[in-house]
C-alpha cells in the first residue's frame, strides 16, 4: 500500500510542471505574434477630389457620357486572407451628363436620387495578390447599393501602387433595369439597359496602425 501511495504521487509534479511550461511559453509568444497579425492589416483611403467616376449609356441615335462623384471611399484589409470592410460612397445626386432635360429625368424617374442619394459599395472579399512596387489585378466582391436595394457583385480591379501612394482603375456593368429602375426608353429612342461605370481613383496606403507601407518588393 505504501509504495503505491508514492507511486500516484510522483507523475503530478511532472505533469504540473508541464502545465506550468505550456502556460509559460503561450504567455510569452502571444506579444510577438498579435501585432505582427495586426500589423498585416491595410487601409486605402480614395481621395474624392482626385477620384473619378464616369457613367457611359448606349442609346440609339447616340452615347450618352457622364459623371459622379465620390463622397468618400475607406477600406480595410488584410492582403494575407483577402478579408476586407469598409464603404465607398458615391453621390447620387452629383450625376451629371451635360444635358439639363435628361440629367433632370434621370434623377427624378430613373435614380430617384431625392430618395436615394447614395449608392454605396461595401467590398466583403479581394482575390489575387496586391504588391507594394508593382501593378497588381484583384477581384473584389462584395455588395453594391443601388436605389435602395443591395446587389452582389464582383469589381475587376488593376492597382497601381507606389509606396504611400494608390491608383486604381475599376471598370463595372450594371444592369439597372433588370435591378428594378426604369427603363429610360421612349417610342422612338431606344436606350441600353446597361450602364458601364468607370473608376480612375488616386488615394493612399497606411497600415491599421497608422503607419505607411515600406516599399521593400513582395507583397505588403
Amino acid at each position: 500500500m505504501g509504495i503505491a501511495f508514492i507511486s500516484s504521487k510522483r507523475p503530478l509534479p511532472g505533469l504540473l510542471r508541464s502545465r506550468f511550461l505550456l502556460s509559460l511559453a503561450a504567455m510569452l509568444a502571444l506579444p510577438v505574434f498579435v501585432p505582427a497579425a495586426r500589423a498585416q492589416e491595410m487601409i486605402a483611403r480614395l481621395d474624392p477630389a482626385q477620384t473619378k467616376i464616369e457613367f457611359t449609356l448606349g442609346a440609339t441615335f447616340h452615347t450618352v457620357h457622364g459623371i459622379f462623384k465620390l463622397k468618400s471611399g475607406t477600406i480595410q484589409f488584410d492582403p494575407s486572407t483577402g478579408a476586407m470592410q469598409g464603404v465607398i460612397i458615391v453621390d447620387a445626386t452629383s450625376g451629371d451628363s451635360g444635358n439639363g432635360i435628361r440629367d433632370r429625368r434621370m434623377h427624378r424617374e430613373i435614380l430617384e436620387s431625392g430618395r436615394f442619394p447614395e449608392i454605396t459599395f461595401t467590398p466583403r472579399k479581394m482575390t489575387g495578390a496586391l504588391s507594394a512596387n508593382i501593378p497588381s489585378k484583384l477581384e473584389i466582391a462584395g455588395q453594391l447599393r443601388l436605389h435602395g436595394l443591395d446587389h452582389d457583385v464582383t469589381i475587376p480591379v488593376n492597382v497601381l501602387p507606389d509606396g504611400r501612394q494608390l491608383h486604381l482603375t475599376a471598370r463595372l456593368i450594371i444592369p439597372f433595369v433588370q435591378w428594378g429602375l426604369k427603363d429610360p426608353s421612349t417610342f422612338f429612342l431606344r436606350v441600353s439597359n446597361k450602364v458601364t461605370i468607370d473608376i480612375d481613383g488616386v488615394g493612399r496606403f497606411t497600415n491599421a496602425g497608422g503607419a505607411s507601407p515600406g516599399n521593400s518588393p513582395g507583397t505588403f
